[in-house]
């Protein structure tokens, strides 16, 4: 695969360097949105790396990454991602306050991943909003900036036209949800299979805050009983099910789903319902009521309410956004206002 010099209809996405980061941070987004895969010809982004003033930014190992672009290109994309800050204590540049504002005021989408939402919170962004960060760094967030509504818990939050992610690795999946919103289900599950990651991991960042337990037997019981639910959506699937198949009492399994995914197996199957049918509403002209059934949902009305609480719309006008050929192609996206 080689470096992407996407088309200039493609859309426009620009990332912060700056001195002292890590090179993963901007990894994460180059990967993504930087790289052209032969296959998939119609997903494909302009990039660009900028930092406050061009020339060259040091990284961590001693490296240097060169850059001809400043803030002037940073606020001309229609999607700015700020990776991380390099110091969460103190105050974003006025420069780089008013790139941010200025990208914003014009309709940019701002995204922050892991601190960067200190520089997004630092340029007001943030005020009146739900917003997420680092779990370490969340208390530290919520005390500087008492008007953002901090929620240390999900990997990312979508609030549309700002969005902010977890730790650096959370930022690849909200980098996924992004292409998600621009090119649809199908674009991001390939990615995300290029990339050998989830398209969508489940939970939160509440898994990672303890030091993780050692390797137990029964999580790979309980990663066998996810496969077999996958392979079953259609089908009515319990808890009760889901135990026999992991070999477990319910309230055994209960625990041990909880602490490997963090999150409960009825709302993992709802989620995973929920994406499967992504796929089936941009790409067939089946009615509403068959897609629930055939992702497993009992009536039409329980698949509304819950696709309506996940992607803060509801399926038709998902399938209407995709089928109109423009999902996200300016940038700001339509669907897909969810939490991670």
């Amino acid at each position: 695969m080689t470096v992407a010099h996407a088309a200039p209809h493609g859309p426009t996405v620009s990332v912060l360097a700056y001195e002292g980061m890590s090179a993963f941070e901007t990894g994460i987004v180059t990967e993504v949105f930087g790289l052209r895969w032969p296959d998939l010809d119609d997903v494909r982004y302009e990039l660009t790396i900028c930092a406050e003033r061009p020339g060259a930014v040091g990284v961590l190992g001693g490296a240097t990454l060169a850059t001809p672009y400043g803030l002037e290109a940073l606020a001309a994309a229609q999607t700015v991602i700020i990776p991380s800050v390099s110091d969460v204590t103190a105050d974003p540049s006025p420069e780089l306050v008013a790139a941010l504002r200025r990208a914003h005021q014009r309709g940019a989408r701002i995204v922050s991943i892991c601190s960067g939402a200190f520089a997004l919170a630092g340029a007001g962004l943030l005020d009146g909003r739900r917003a997420t960060t680092h779990w370490h760094y969340a208390e530290l967030l919520r005390r500087r900036y008492p008007r953002v509504a901090v929620d240390p818990n999900p990997l990312y939050i979508d609030e549309h036209d700002v969005l902010t992610s977890a730790g650096c690795a959370a930022g690849l999946d909200l980098c996924l949800h992004l292409v998600r919103r621009d090119f649809g289900a199908a674009a991001a599950n390939a990615i995300a299979r290029r990339l050998v990651v989830p398209p969508h991991r489940d939970g939160g960042q509440a898994q990672y805050i303890e030091t993780p337990v050692m390797a137990d037997p029964d999580d790979s019981r309980i990663a066998e009983s996810m496969t077999w639910a996958l392979e079953h959506l259609a089908e009515p699937v319990t808890v009760s099910a889901l135990a026999r198949r992991a070999t477990m009492s319910s309230r055994t399994y209960l625990r041990h789903f909880a602490r490997c995914t963090g999150t409960s197996p009825i709302r993992w199957l709802v989620s995973q319902r929920v994406r499967a049918s992504l796929d089936l509403l941009e790409t067939t002209n089946l009615p509403i009521g068959e897609i629930a059934t055939a992702v497993g949902f009992d009536t039409p009305v329980t698949f509304r309410h819950h696709f309506a609480r996940a992607m803060r719309t509801s399926p038709s006008a998902y399938r209407r956004l995709f089928r109109s050929g423009q999902a996200g192609r300016s940038g700001s996206g339509g669907a897909g206002r969810r939490a991670g």
